[in-house]
């Protein structure tokens, strides 16, 4: 009885629907591009226009519990988390704790205006947590700091 070896293969990255195809990848970029920015102006704007007093404040007239802790946390966490977001930089976790700020958003305050933005409503905070969400599951995607230090981080464990 004969022995036959199957050749390795190379340990190409393990890609899903969501991040193989280079539309999907391009897609993940945007938004992932678009959801940083968007944090990052509104941490921005938290610390300069808001101020973090003024936003200690707001917070605290919100309901927002420890709004002296939470406003110049939220406030770094949506700037530096933003930009991280725009890099695809430590995208999983920025992504989870962004998600879980905005589900505190969307139960604390905005439930209770229903839906629409233009009402205080949860429609902006909702599509925030869930693309936060998608960014903290999938992770990156394949055009992103994030998947430049894992090719690395493989490229070494196979040399």
């Amino acid at each position: 009885m004969s022995t036959t070896q199957v050749p390795e293969r190379a340990t190409a990255p393990r890609s899903s629907a969501l991040t193989g195809s280079t539309p999907a990848s391009a897609g993940l970029t945007v938004l992932r591009a678009v959801l940083g920015l968007t944090f990052l102006l509104h941490g921005w704007q938290k610390f300069t226009e808001w101020t973090i007093a003024g936003t200690q404040a707001s917070f605290a007239e919100m309901g927002v519990p420890l709004a002296e802790v939470a406003a110049p946390a939220v406030a770094v966490l949506e700037l530096a988390g933003g930009a991280l977001l725009v890099l695809g930089l430590a995208t999983r976790m920025v992504a989870a704790l962004l998600a879980l700020v905005m589900l505190g958003a969307l139960v604390l305050v905005h439930l209770p205006a229903g839906f629409f933005v233009a009402d205080g409503g949860i429609e902006l905070v909702l599509l925030l947590a869930a693309a936060s969400l998608l960014f903290a599951l999938a992770g990156a995607g394949r055009w992103s700091v994030d998947h430049l230090i894992a090719a690395k981080r493989r490229a070494a464990a196979h040399s």
